[in-house]
C-alpha cells in the first residue's frame, strides 16, 4: 500500500435546537482528494480558498476521449487503482490493487507519462486537467467542503457491518466533526430557498443541502465489488432514522448523506484546522 503524505431553517424553535447547546461540535478530521476520485490524504489544516474550495481538494481530474470523467460513476475499475500525493510539489504516485511496484510523476513537467499510463491502465486516452480556483467539485454550485459527523460514518457502518474506515473511503467527505450525535450535520441545512451559516475557527460557511449520493457508496472502496441491496437498504434506514432537527422536506429520496457547503467568508487567514469549534451562527443570516 502506498502510504500518504500529511500535507435553516429560520425558525425560532428550530434554530435553538439547531445550536446544539448540549454538544460541542469541533473539528476531527480534513480530507483532501488532490485528483478527483483518487485517494485522500488527511492534512491537519487546509487553507480555503475564496471559491470556497479547499486547497488542492481535487485539483486535478482526469477525463476520457468523451470529455466525460474518469471516475468511480464510470470507470469500476478506479477502484483498485492506489494513489498517494505531494500536492504542493505535484507529485503523484500510483500503483495497481496490491502490487508492489508503483509508478511516480511529477504531473508539471510529465503529464503526457501520465496520461500514458492512465491510458493503458482504463483502455481510453486519458486528459489530465487542472483547476487551481475551485478544482471540480461534485457540485459546482455549492463547492464547499463536504461536511459529516464521525457518528454519522460509524452509524451507517452499523447498518452494513462495515468499519468506519470503510464508510468514509466510500462516502468521501472532507470535514468530519466530532463532539456530536450522528447526523448532527443535518442541522447545517434549512428550508429550501435559505442557507444556514455556521463557523469552523474563522471561517464562515453556508451550508446548503444533504448531498445526493451516487453509485460508489454501494461498492467496496478497494474492489469495486457492489453491494446490490446497499442503496435500498440505505434509503429505508435513512428515513428511518433521520433526526427531528431534519427538515423531512429537503429529502425528495433518503439516499442522502452530508451536506454540501458555500464559502460565506473567510475570516483573518482563510485556514481551517482540526480542533476548531463548530458554531452555528443567528437565522437571520440564513437566507440566501
Amino acid at each position: 500500500m502506498i502510504s500518504s503524505v500529511n500535507v435553516d431553517n429560520t425558525e425560532p424553535h428550530a434554530f435553538a435546537a439547531a445550536s446544539g447547546s448540549s454538544v460541542e461540535p469541533y473539528l476531527a478530521r480534513i480530507r483532501i482528494f488532490p485528483v478527483k476520485s483518487l485517494d485522500a490524504i488527511e492534512v491537519r489544516q487546509a487553507r480555503v480558498l475564496k471559491s470556497g474550495a479547499l486547497e488542492y481538494d481535487r485539483k486535478w481530474a482526469l477525463f476520457d476521449h468523451t470529455g466525460g470523467y474518469i471516475n468511480g460513476k464510470r470507470y469500476k475499475t478506479i477502484h483498485r487503482l492506489r494513489s498517494a500525493m505531494i500536492p504542493a510539489a505535484g507529485k503523484l504516485s500510483l500503483k495497481i490493487g496490491s502490487e508492489p511496484r508503483e509508478a511516480s510523476f511529477e504531473i508539471g513537467r510529465q503529464r503526457e507519462e501520465l496520461e500514458q499510463w492512465l491510458a493503458g491502465y482504463f483502455g481510453t486516452p486519458v486528459d489530465v486537467r487542472e483547476d487551481i480556483e475551485q478544482g471540480f467539485p461534485d457540485d459546482p454550485d455549492s463547492p464547499g467542503p463536504t461536511v459529516i459527523s464521525v457518528a454519522s460514518l460509524r452509524e451507517v457502518g452499523g447498518w452494513f457491518g462495515l468499519p468506519v474506515e470503510e464508510v468514509r473511503e466510500r462516502f468521501r467527505a472532507n470535514i468530519e466533526i466530532d463532539g456530536v450525535p450522528a447526523f448532527w450535520e443535518d442541522r447545517l441545512f434549512g428550508a429550501p430557498g435559505t442557507v444556514v451559516p455556521f463557523r469552523i475557527g474563522n471561517v464562515r460557511f453556508d451550508g446548503v443541502n444533504p448531498c445526493q449520493r451516487c453509485a460508489v457508496p454501494p461498492r467496496d472502496s478497494r474492489t469495486g465489488r457492489e453491494d446490490e441491496i446497499f442503496v435500498r437498504r440505505f434509503r429505508e434506514l435513512r428515513k428511518r432514522t433521520l433526526p427531528e432537527w431534519a427538515l423531512a422536506s429537503r429529502f425528495s429520496h433518503f439516499y442522502r448523506l452530508a451536506v454540501n457547503t458555500r464559502l460565506n467568508s473567510l475570516g483573518h487567514d482563510g485556514v481551517i484546522r482540526v480542533g476548531d469549534k463548530i458554531e452555528i451562527l443567528m437565522p437571520e443570516q440564513s437566507r440566501m
